[in-house]
């Protein structure tokens, strides 16, 4: 991957409100989150809104396909077939089978979208990770995305703080997606493992999710314009 990218979730509580952002933000090289509450509520639609407000926009539709091998290749399928999707994502916890059999699936269809694996969710803290696990977040982010790795799947969603590791363990080409980040330091919100944008850098996250500090602003564009100069 070449420089940090950010990708701006689209978390709105209406699709109205989701296309003004995106409307103030067109000029931007950004990419944008699609996640389980716009696409349950507004579907492939939203996705043409968006590509119809500026095609050069990437979008990563994030909705952490997790069933059994079979299902999620079916999913990823539908998925790559849209062609308006230029990354989607699963979860790691279904095993190397199932991240095989969707990577598998896809790979003849043309512009098939970069596909990321969720290791551990940031909004875990250790204790409540452990509970589900019998791990520690950072040994077993780091299993996972090895698990990943070796299922030729192209990158995970991980937390900032396990990025290095976790590309000492794979590769620096390998992705690693990082939600939860304050990129000034703003308030974590929900979030339990969060992290700025130096710290991203640091740790050679190759895309930070921003949310809520770019939305709630009263500014979005120019949070976005700093967001962009300061990676």
């Amino acid at each position: 991957m070449s420089a940090m990218k950010l990708c701006v979730s689209l978390d709105l509580p209406s699709a109205k409100e989701n296309l003004a952002l995106v409307e103030q933000i067109k000029d931007f090289d950004v990419w944008l989150k699609v996640g389980f509450r716009s696409y349950i509520r507004d579907g492939k639609t939203f996705l043409e809104d968006i590509k119809a407000i500026n095609p050069n926009f990437k979008i990563f539709l994030d909705l952490k396909l997790y069933d059994i091998p079979n299902t999620m290749a079916d999913a990823a399928e539908e998925i790559a077939n849209f062609g308006l999707v230029d990354m989607c994502n699963v979860h790691a916890s279904a095993g190397e089978r199932a991240m095989k059999t969707v990577m598998d699936r896809i790979k003849d269809i043309p512009n098939k979208p970069i596909v990321i694996a969720v290791t551990a969710l940031t909004s875990f803290d250790n204790d409540e990770f452990k509970t589900i696990y019998n791990e520690d977040i950072k040994t077993k982010a780091t299993k996972m995305a090895i698990d990943t790795y070796n299922s030729g799947v192209d990158g995970v969603v991980c937390s900032a703080f396990e990025s290095l590791d976790i590309k000492k363990n794979t590769s620096n080409e390998f992705i690693t997606l990082c939600p939860g980040i304050r990129p000034f330091g703003e308030d974590s919100g929900d979030q339990k493992r969060v992290a700025d944008i130096p710290f991203s850098k640091e740790n050679l996250v190759d895309f930070i999710v921003v949310g809520r500090p770019i939305y709630k602003s009263e500014n979005p564009k120019e949070v976005v314009k700093k967001i962009l100069e300061n990676i």
